[in-house]
């Protein structure tokens, strides 16, 4: 019989608490062991009720959630949930916890997220979490320097897809490629809201342009898309080009938007002149999209269990045969140039 997941619950509003708590009441094999209202009575209450993940609030009084979330994890690594408010300020330090070493973000409940949507949200984030590797964060390993040693072909593009741990490792990824690639297409499970603040911080640090994608975005060497939280985003040809389609539609994999919706696109619209990525992430999404794309001549790319903090969707692509190549983090850079060198 599996274990039970312990959870604590840190939030200063009482009726934030109280939401979560009744969201996590009577799911199987999931117990709250207890709340805190900030993050000093969270510290003694982790010590006595040895919790499994936590639920982290940004904004709190005596002590904010990043300050606390730094604390925890030089002192006490665990994996953390952080649900946080969608005033701008509170997405953009959402998006930080994430590299503070936090597996996952959640939108807070009200406005357009109704508590059943809360429900469903945390009870996946929060059995994904109890999975998650987690280490001290230092932010992403810093993979080595590559060049694209040729041109690309004309049609050439990548697309990379990710979910749990995936900001720290997409941005290693783009940090470790030239400005003049392809252009890049990039799903990342991310709620609504997040995923431009996300597109944003990785604009300041790759030497690309990254922005969070609207439809019909001109693909462009030298730039990367982001889906936007709660979108789908396609792939499609425009031309002697391409430019990505944004549109709602059923989440895939449970997932919107989806890796595999992505990746099955970039098959139809790219097939052998595109290079595919699957990183860190639960489940198997994109796993079936990858092996799409490997069918129709792309070359494939999936992160190695070692440097995952999840190991799902690179299993999952790896057991389909969907990956011609598994490799460490690091290492993707420069297999994607090479690729790409090599006349894709």
């Amino acid at each position: 019989m599996s274990r039970t997941i312990k959870v604590l619950i840190v939030d200063d509003s009482a009726i934030v608490r109280k939401l979560l708590v009744e969201a996590l009441s009577g799911q199987p094999g999931i117990e709250v062991v207890g709340t805190a209202p900030d993050p000093y009575i969270a510290r003694d209450k982790i010590l006595s009720l040895s919790p499994d993940v936590l639920t982290l609030d940004i904004e709190m009084p005596r002590m904010d959630g990043l300050t606390f979330l730094k604390k925890l994890m030089r002192f006490h690594p665990m994996p953390v949930i952080v649900v946080s408010s969608l005033a701008q300020a509170s997405c953009k330090a959402g998006v930080e916890a994430l590299y503070l070493g936090a597996v996952d973000i959640l939108a807070k409940p009200g406005g357009p997220f109704s508590v059943g949507e809360l429900k469903t949200s945390l009870v996946s984030k929060i059995r994904a979490a109890a999975e998650a590797r987690v280490a001290i964060s230092r932010g992403p390993e810093p993979a080595p320097p590559v060049k694209l040693a040729a041109r690309a072909g004309p049609l050439a593009v990548i697309a990379i897809g990710a979910s749990i741990g995936g900001a720290e490792a997409i941005e290693s990824v783009l940090t470790g490629l030239p400005d003049d690639l392809p252009g890049i297409v990039i799903t990342q499970h991310i709620p609504a809201a997040f995923s431009r603040a996300f597109a944003q911080r990785l604009d300041k640090l790759c030497p690309m342009r990254v922005a969070e994608a609207t439809d019909g975005d001109l693909v462009q060497p030298g730039l990367a898309l982001v889906a936007p939280g709660n979108y789908h985003m396609m792939l499609r040809r425009a031309g002697t080009g391409y430019r990505v389609c944004v549109k709602d539609g059923p989440a895939v994999c449970y997932q919107r938007p989806s890796v595999d919706v992505l990746f099955s696109s970039v098959a139809d619209a790219a097939g052998p002149h595109a290079v595919g990525v699957i990183l860190t992430g639960m489940g198997s999404d994109g796993a079936k999209g990858l092996y799409k794309m490997k069918f129709a001549g792309a070359a494939t790319i999936a992160q190695d269990e070692e440097t995952c903090v999840v190991f799902g969707m690179p299993r999952e692509a790896i057991a389909l045969g969907a990956a011609d190549r598994v490799l460490p983090l690091t290492l993707v850079p420069g297999a994607i140039c090479s690729v790409l060198s090599n006349g894709s």
